[in-house]
């Protein structure tokens, strides 16, 4: 098997998972990188930087072809010329490895890597040794993919398959199990409008089996009218309000504290590390699913207080001089809303300095102008770093900060800023889904090698 595109997490996850099924597999990507690169060299997978066709010579008996690839690429080329075999990760995934094992498919705009990360711990907790292939890496195993015997935990996204499947990735799994989080509008690249999101997720309800189960965010109208085309599958719905079959309550304003009833009845109690009402609903997801594989309720609830979270996710890079600088990879408005209100209602009155780089295609494409400013609004003050490309103008989309926003161009001037702005007591988050010019780790060397602030 060769692998095209195989540095990105998904891809590099399928990757390791076929070198753990006995395949011989190489890859190729544009930039061959760590920790990627690191890994799949370790489990003796050949990689090659570019997509140059005598990478594919001697040919392959399959080719997987990464979502990121599309016509004129060189090796896609010679792929479809020479008439090789191939197909897309998720298909790869859906049709080879996961046939036979119990999936639990995590879906959502938002939480779907910290609530796959949360599920695959409660299952290693309770012994089962569970595989997952997670678009993050949780704390809690410091790998993003991993060889499982029964039991699958895999991260289902919405975005496209492959440039000749313009299916979502999810409805390649057939799951056991589905968490439905929630869902917005997202993916303006692909996708014209909610709609045709809502039949995508459609699409994966088909393929849920009737004995299976579906665990939705009762709080999400978007959800009920996918679940209203059909259901056909066991039905459990999630929600901080009464009356939902699974329900959480937060017993401390931060959401530190979190209590769990099922069907009206009390679960328990945990106290965690994390913080806000999305982890709160994350982890009530994660118990309903993990019920659905037979773990039970005290077991799974010990399992979320020793959770650590997942990298990128409000990570805490450094604390120094009373300053702690956290890692945030924000993608949309509403979930930078809710990280920034659970942060601030764990910190009080300290201040939030933030630094945000809107990084992805509907972000960039101004799709959520509007709804930026409101969703930053917890932020004592606010860096907008954004690129002359952008189709929309950053000063007018702060304006409902009041004069606490600043737009920049280069992260140079960014961290200058920063620099002189930050003081004892701050909390200083940087939020992007990408790599934002290695901003979060410069500013945090800097404040460490400060003497006094």
């Amino acid at each position: 098997m060769h692998i095209l595109g195989a540095c990105g997490t998904f891809m590099g996850g399928v990757a390791l998972l076929a070198r753990r099924a006995g395949y011989t597999v190489s890859g190729s990507d544009q930039h061959t990188y760590p920790p990627m690169s690191t890994l799949l060299h370790n489990e003796g997978i050949e990689l090659h930087e570019g997509y140059d066709p005598a990478h594919l010579e001697p040919a392959p008996d399959l080719v997987v072809i990464g979502n990121a690839l599309s016509r004129g690429n060189p090796a896609v080329e010679h792929v479809l010329n020479q008439g090789l075999n191939y197909c897309s990760g998720p298909r790869w995934l859906g049709e080879n490895y996961l046939r036979g094992k119990f999936v639990i498919a995590v879906a959502g705009t938002h939480g779907k890597t910290t609530t796959s990360s949360m599920v695959a711990w409660i299952l290693e907790s309770a012994g089962l040794e569970p595989g997952f292939l997670i678009g993050g890496v949780p704390l809690n195993f410091n790998v993003s993919a991993r060889d499982g015997a029964k039991y699958f935990v895999v991260e289902a996204d919405e975005y496209d398959t492959a440039f000749f499947d313009k299916r979502a990735k999810f409805v390649h799994y057939r799951p056991q199990v589905a968490i439905l989080n929630n869902l917005e509008y997202d993916h303006a690249d692909i996708y014209p409008d909610l709609a045709s999101i809502q039949t995508q997720f459609h699409h994966l309800v088909r393929t849920i089996p009737g004995n299976g189960t579906i665990i939705s965010n009762a709080a999400d109208p978007n959800l009920e009218d996918v679940l209203e085309r059909g259901c056909w599958s066991g039905l459990q719905h999630f929600s901080q309000a009464d009356g939902a079959d699974w329900q959480v309550t937060l017993g401390s304003p931060d959401g530190r504290r979190l209590s769990f009833h099922h069907d009206g009845h009390p679960l328990g109690t945990i106290e965690w590390s994390l913080t806000g009402r999305h982890n709160a609903l994350n982890a009530c997801a994660a118990l309903a699913a993990s019920a659905a594989a037979g773990i039970d309720a005290e077991a799974a609830l010990n399992a979320l207080s020793g959770f650590r979270g997942v990298k990128r996710r409000l990570e805490l890079l450094t604390e120094a001089h009373d300053i702690r600088v956290y890692d945030d990879f924000a993608h949309h408005p509403t979930a930078i809303r809710l990280t920034l209100e659970g942060l601030r209602r764990r910190v009080g009155n300290a201040r939030i300095l933030v630094a945000l780089e809107p990084r992805s295609n509907t972000m960039r494409a101004g799709v959520h102008a509007d709804e930026l400013g409101p969703a930053l609004i917890a932020g004592d003050f606010v860096w907008l770093k954004t690129t002359d490309d952008i189709d929309w103008e950053p000063k007018t989309a702060l304006a409902p900060l009041e004069g606490r926003g600043r737009v920049v161009t280069r992260s140079d001037d960014l961290l200058a800023q920063m620099l002189d702005a930050v003081r004892p007591g701050d909390h200083v988050v940087f939020m992007s889904n990408g790599g934002f010019d290695a901003a979060p780790a410069r500013f945090s060397a800097a404040i460490e090698k400060r003497e006094s602030l």
